[in-house]
């Protein structure tokens, strides 16, 4: 069975997102919301579409910024919709929105996204994909640990054998702690 990391070799998308964010961890929370983003936009799609329209994404909701998202009203939920550089499904639009009121809350009572992931560290990742659950929407079990792996709160992004892998375990992410134990 090949792996991401062998995969990730044949494609120039895959192997810069590979080498240089795939599990890695992240504290800012415009890019723990972009990942966030990019993961409910992935579900039914491959990785690489994702990838391809990242700038898109980028742009279309406003360099990520949180608090810009939240604000978003009905004028631009129908630009998003309209949008052929992103994925114009409904649910996964309002997601956006929503989680980013959501993580306003978050942010206000925990500091950052990252404090609050970090409030809640270890946790099994059933645990991790019910709290989503209970906060955020379309945060379903794939969705959920893929973010989780790639922000490098979940182990599995990399293995051993992977160059990357000893690059990420130098940067201490938090899964290095539940295996520490």
């Amino acid at each position: 069975m090949t792996t991401y990391c062998e995969a990730a070799q044949e494609n120039p998308h895959h192997k810069t997102y590979h080498d240089r964010h795939y599990g890695f961890p992240i504290r800012s929370d415009a890019d723990l919301f972009e990942r966030l983003i990019l993961e409910i936009n992935q579900a039914g799609l491959s990785w690489l579409t994702i990838l391809k329209k990242q700038e898109n994404f980028r742009t279309a909701y406003r360099g990520f910024e949180i608090d810009r998202v939240a604000a978003f009203t009905e004028k631009d939920r129908t630009r998003l919709l309209g949008d052929p550089g992103i994925i114009r499904n409904r649910l996964k639009v309002d997601a956006a929105i929503h989680n980013a009121r959501v993580l306003q809350g978050l942010i206000r009572d925990h500091g950052s996204f990252a404090d609050w992931l970090d409030l809640h560290h270890p946790l099994p990742k059933e645990a991790w994909v019910k709290l989503f659950k209970k906060h955020f929407k379309f945060t379903g079990g794939e969705i959920v640990g893929e973010f989780l792996m790639s922000i490098g709160y979940l182990p599995g992004a990399h293995h051993e054998h992977c160059p990357v892998y000893q690059k990420i375990a130098k940067l201490n992410p938090p899964w290095m702690a539940t295996i520490r134990r």
